[in-house]
């Protein structure tokens, strides 16, 4: 697979994504888009279940340190989050449509919305663009401090799981 196709760069949420302008005051509000390979399939829920399970070995580690931390104020755990039904990984599906899923959670210290949108227009050579964008609302001064502490962390796993899942090679078309 060419490098291009593992670049992933930062872009304002897309005017067309359903999570736009889902709230208002906005806490967090990023996106960040990869070049999908001609023949990628371009079903968002597909893309986003291969995405979220074949992450880096660390967003794991990640993930339990946090659940371990965030059982002590209340909040919901991923791992209990990932075992219900009708979930992509931890997160709930709120919509879904050709070209985008959006999934999320909302708990006591603050909602959030991540889309996977996939663009319909395909590129000369085949290809598409994937967008993955997230935003917050906190509701608290929990939900802000918990933003400011893993905000940082977000960015890196999201980047890091779009370019882990170009590495492993986009599902394909159907």
């Amino acid at each position: 697979m060419p490098r291009e196709y593992e670049r992933v760069l930062s872009v304002p949420v897309p005017p067309r994504s359903g999570i736009t302008h889902l709230y208002t005051p906005m806490n967090l509000a990023d996106a960040f888009a990869i070049r999908l390979p001609a023949g990628t399939s371009g079903n968002p829920d597909l893309l986003a279940r291969f995405i979220l399970s074949h992450q880096p070995a660390w967003i794991g580690w990640l993930l339990t340190v946090r659940d371990t931390v965030v059982v002590c104020f209340g909040l919901k755990t991923a791992r209990h989050l990932a075992s219900l039904a009708g979930r992509v990984g931890a997160f709930q599906v709120y919509s879904t449509d050709r070209t985008e899923i959006v999934l999320g959670e909302d708990d006591a210290h603050l909602d959030f919305r991540i889309s996977v949108l996939c663009s319909e227009e395909v590129e000369p050579e085949g290809g598409r663009q994937l967008v993955f964008s997230t935003v917050v609302q906190c509701h608290n001064r929990l939900g802000r401090a918990y933003l400011f502490v893993i905000a940082p962390f977000h960015r890196l796993v999201v980047k890091a799981s779009l370019r882990r899942a170009a590495r492993i090679g986009w599902p394909l078309a159907t």
